[in-house]
């Protein structure tokens, strides 16, 4: 399950570096080789540095804690606002490229490919809300179908090869030179093909999930899922440039390699299909990553007073809720931004990715240099490395993909202000609220004044009124009214008096049809005397509760709207009485 983010990738990984590629024509498919290769590199260096992470951090690390803990708090809240946007790119990312496997397969669905997405993030989110985990064993069979898939693909791409049943079409021989190759189109492609390394942090965020040996069994986790990624990664690279494949406007390179491994025959189109459908199957299975992960990451931050405390806060299925609803949220809003399309998602995903890999392997050489010494580099080689490789790629985005990532620079300084502000407006919540040296400080009062609100005299406001004597050294009636009622007001306030010859009846007079303000300005000038006259001044609104909680829609909500503007007010008392219908 964990796994399913970083072998889903493969999906678009080499046909990311053949776009790119492209620029240059069809001729230039075969540096897609030794691109992969470097990819494979930088691979196996962050699947030992990430193994480092899971022993050293087994109460489940990521880049957020590595961060936090090694570099600083700065550096920390980097990493985990790349990764919360990094996880709404996986969704968008993985649930476009599960619509255009669909799609491909099925061309006459290519028109709903944005609608496709969104309702497999809906779904998605429903069922996270439902609680996903309990049909987790469910889930893995799109993984273990895609994975026997994919071994069947490359198995027979592999022996058609040796058998001399699937002809040699590249589009151009390796080594041969093609004019216009740059240093920076190659980079540009690497960085491209990077994206295929998404998820491979996944792992170490939840050594915890694990069974003892914890940080053990999960080492071995990533180890094996490397492993297979990169030889999924490479077949399916070197079969694309066996066959000849060129990107195509409504056809994914997988589906077009499938397409001639297979040869789309007899029993051959029967496996095509099924190929198919498990590549959509576990790209909505790696989005799924997003929908744990996310969530998780939230709660963490919130953990530490940096996002909202609604984020620690589980639903009636024990899922972080408001955490999924965000994530689905975020996810719909990228895909509609960026019409579904998976190559225009793909650089900012990358960027999200390995800024948090680059501050996570700093991270890990700060902490062998603390713990070790000198000869730490002996332990931080892979760290080092991969740290390396993570900033040179995040330079090349940031050099040649600025077009396509800008929105990322825009998006990380709002959501670190929004960090800081949250975590001050907590220091500040603390610091009232807590008790100095022990003492206790409160004003003492020697009674309570009681306004009560009075639209018509009714069942409700005499209720209220009997309560507030009940509660009230002193009750004032209180009455607005506007010269279209001004009449009706008259007698109301002739009513009231029969029932309440001894009770304040106030009215206040308003040129307005809106109520709200002349009721607060008036609580405000009786808070002033009740001050002065050490009372505590309350404000009764007195509502009819129906019998039917869908009744409410027929009457208005004054009573919502007059207490939300009063709570604002400070040293008033509000409360509600609340008067039930039996009809």
């Amino acid at each position: 399950m964990l796994s399913s983010d970083a072998l889903s990738s493969i999906a678009y990984g080499t046909e990311q570096i053949v776009l790119v590629l492209m620029t240059l024509g069809s001729a230039a498919i075969w540096y897609s080789l030794p691109i992969a290769l470097v990819v494979l590199v930088l691979l196996a260096s962050l699947t030992l540095s990430y193994r480092q992470i899971i022993h050293a951090y087994p109460q489940g690390g990521g880049a957020y804690v590595v961060s936090t803990e090694n570099i600083g708090n700065m550096a920390g809240l980097v990493a985990g606002g790349s990764l919360l946007i990094d996880y709404m790119l996986t969704v968008g990312v993985s649930v476009a490229a599960g619509a255009d496997a669909i799609t491909s397969a099925l061309p006459v669905l290519h028109d709903y490919n944005l609608l496709i997405s969104i309702i497999l993030i809906l779904v998605l989110m429903l069922m996270n809300l439902r609680g996903l985990h309990e049909s987790a064993g469910f889930l893995l069979v799109p993984v273990y179908t895609f994975v026997v898939m994919t071994v069947v693909l490359i198995l027979v791409g592999g022996m058609r090869i040796l058998t001399g049943d699937m002809p040699y079409h590249a589009t151009n021989s390796l080594g041969t030179t093609v004019s216009g190759m740059s240093l920076i189109l190659l980079l540009k492609a690497f960085s491209s093909g990077s994206a295929s390394l998404t998820g491979v942090e996944a792992i170490s965020n939840a050594v915890p999930f694990f069974k003892k040996p914890k940080a053990k069994n999960a080492a071995a986790t990533l180890g094996i899922m490397a492993l297979i990624l990169g030889i999924f990664f490479s077949g399916i690279t070197f079969l694309n440039y066996w066959t000849g494949v060129v990107p195509t406007a409504h056809v994914t390179v997988l589906s077009q390699v499938a397409s001639q491994v297979f040869n789309f025959s007899g029993i051959g189109k029967t496996f095509y299909y099924i190929f198919q459908f498990a590549t959509a199957m576990i790209l909505a299975v790696a989005a799924n990553t997003g929908f744990s992960a996310f969530p998780m990451l939230s709660y963490n931050l919130a953990k530490n007073k940096y996002m909202p405390h609604m984020y620690m806060e589980k639903g009636a299925r024990l899922g972080y809720s408001n955490g999924i609803i965000s994530l689905a949220v975020g996810a719909i809003i990228l895909l509609v931004i960026f019409n579904g399309s998976t190559e225009r998602l793909i650089p900012l995903y990358s960027i999200g990715v390995f800024v948090p890999f680059a501050l996570s392997q700093t991270g890990m050489v700060i902490k062998w240099r603390r713990e070790i010494g000198k000869k730490f580099w002996h332990k931080a080689l892979s760290n080092l490395i991969g740290a390396g490789i993570s900033y040179a790629i995040v330079l090349i985005l940031l050099i040649f993909r600025l077009p396509d990532i800008w929105p990322f620079f825009l998006i990380m300084p709002v959501i670190l202000f929004l960090f800081y502000s949250i975590k001050h407006h907590y220091t500040n919540v603390a610091n009232q609220l807590r008790l100095q040296n022990g003492e206790v400080v409160a004003r003492t009062y020697t009674g309570n004044t009681v306004i009560v609100l009075i639209g018509n005299v009714t069942n409700v406001s005499i209720g209220a009124i009997n309560y507030a004597r009940s509660i009230g050294d002193e009750v004032i009636a209180m009455h607005v009214s506007t010269q279209e009622t001004l009449d009706k007001d008259k007698e109301v306030e002739t009513e009231f008096h029969t029932y309440f010859p001894d009770v304040t009846f106030s009215m206040i007079e308003s040129s307005y049809r809106d109520i709200v303000r002349p009721v607060i300005r008036y609580v405000d000038l009786v808070a002033k005397a009740s001050d002065k006259n050490d009372h505590t001044l309350t404000v009764l609104v007195p509502q009819f509760v129906p019998k039917h909680p869908w009744q409410n829609v027929l009457h208005n909500q004054m009573s919502i709207r007059m207490r939300y503007y009063l709570s604002w007010r400070d040293n008033i008392i509000v409360s509600s009485y609340s008067y039930h219908l039996k009809k």
